[in-house]
């Protein structure tokens, strides 16, 4: 009989050959009927983060795939920050599994019209989270677009490297090596914020396993009680997060105040996307900062600039116990969707499950979500066709053959890949 829990465990593998081998001893159970799955609910998730950037659980592209197959997900997708290297993994356990997949990547762009606007990255002014959406093959060598992914990977190590060295120095007793430290922690080097907390959470507990000192070290370090520290440290989620407040965001000690050079610019992403054959997507936060004040006004200048569809992460965006706070962002988020439709921008939707606590798939049944689902389901559909007639013929939502075929018809194209995608999703 299958034991299926070690097979999940050996998929979080960092090594592709236990993975691969994990899961086609899982496909092959569903195939001989071992192994039982549901039927397909209406519901998707186009942003799983997987190990490649940061994932709460360490799920690997494959972990995500079977975990959005055994509960039912119609579509499932994978988004990691500044690389694409779970792609092909991810496509493939797709395949095998028979399960809708979708790849994206996700970054940060600077915005030099809204330099004055913080936009989707709070407290950073001009600043704005952006994805090549559709992703299904890597930038030709040589090219402008691969050098412009290049530079993503290799800013983010830099910036990661230059919080290190200033952490490190405020901290004293409890200093990160980088490269023994950090980079372990990912299987192809791409570390990000969250691999430095738990990096800093690891090497705390190794050099203060006593937890009353540990405990008396982040109440200096983070400027709390010792009370309040006894209780971070017993829940690793919350010390994490008073970590990446107190000295990663902005008004810490690590924190570095972005520039213009800091990261690409909106113009190059789009053009490295656009290279790459995927669909230029612009990340909606949550309405509370002036860029995204007038969010008709946001994805209309976004659409000028080649952006054609967007990415909300819904659970951010009614999921409050404030009712007031919940009601506000409720009613921002229906301005978004209505823009989005002005516009016709396909919507993509996830949970990033970045962070323990998030939920695995959105609240499909919610009421604050209800009027928008269809759009968040035809927005899987789209890229899913995308993807597919992309890898096959060149026809994806952003080909040479979809520009001749639609022109500047974006609801006629949009209808015939959601026709499509919906075929492709039985």
């Amino acid at each position: 009989m299958t034991d299926i829990k070690h097979l999940e465990e050996l998929l979080n593998d960092f090594d592709p050959q236990v993975r691969y081998d994990a899961l086609t001893e899982i496909a092959e159970g569903i195939e001989n009927g071992e192994i039982i799955v549901p039927e397909p609910k209406a519901e998707n998730n186009l942003h799983y983060h997987t190990f490649f950037s940061y994932n709460a659980y360490a799920w690997s592209p494959c972990r995500i795939a079977w975990e959005a197959k055994k509960y039912g997900l119609f579509a499932a997708g994978i988004v990691d920050f500044d690389v694409i290297d779970g792609m092909d993994e991810f496509l493939a356990a797709g395949e095998m599994l028979g399960l809708p997949a979708v790849v994206s990547m996700e970054t940060r762009v600077y915005v030099k019209d809204y330099a004055e606007h913080e936009i989707s990255s709070p407290k950073e002014p001009g600043v704005a989270y952006f994805m090549c959406g559709g992703c299904y093959k890597y930038p030709e060598e040589g090219s402008e677009a691969e050098e412009t992914l290049n530079f993503l990977r290799e800013s983010q190590k830099h910036r990661n490297v230059e919080m290190v060295e200033k952490i490190n120095g405020y901290l004293g007793t409890v200093k990160l090596d980088y490269e023994a430290d950090v980079m372990p922690l990912t299987p192809s080097g791409n570390a990000t914020e969250r691999h430095l907390l738990e990096a800093y959470d690891n090497k705390a507990k190794e050099v203060y396993p006593d937890e009353g000192k540990r405990a008396a070290f982040w109440a200096k370090a983070l400027g709390i009680t010792d009370d309040e520290a006894k209780s971070l440290i017993a829940d690793d989620p919350k010390l994490r997060d008073k970590i990446r407040s107190k000295l990663m965001k902005f008004g810490g000690v690590g924190y570095t105040k972005p520039t213009p050079d800091t990261f690409p610019s909106l113009e190059r992403v789009v053009k490295m996307v656009y290279d790459m054959g995927g669909i230029p997507t612009t990340a909606y936060l949550d309405g509370a900062s002036s860029g995204e004040a007038d969010i008709h006004k946001l994805l209309s200048y976004l659409k000028s600039k080649g952006t054609l569809a967007l990415n909300i992460i819904p659970d951010r965006n009614y999921n409050f116990s404030d009712p007031e706070k919940r009601a506000a962002r409720a009613a921002h988020l229906d301005k978004t969707v209505k823009a989005a439709r002005e516009l016709d921008m396909p919507i993509i939707i996830g949970t990033e499950m970045n962070k323990l606590g998030l939920p695995f798939v959105d609240n499909f049944n919610a009421p604050e979500l209800k009027p928008y689902i269809e759009d968040f389901n035809n927005g899987a559909y789209i890229f899913r066709a995308h993807t597919v007639l992309a890898e096959a013929a060149d026809m994806g939502y952003t080909s040479k053959w979809a520009e001749e075929y639609f022109g500047g018809d974006t609801k006629r194209k949009n209808d015939f890949y959601l026709s499509v995608g919906k075929n492709l999703c039985k």
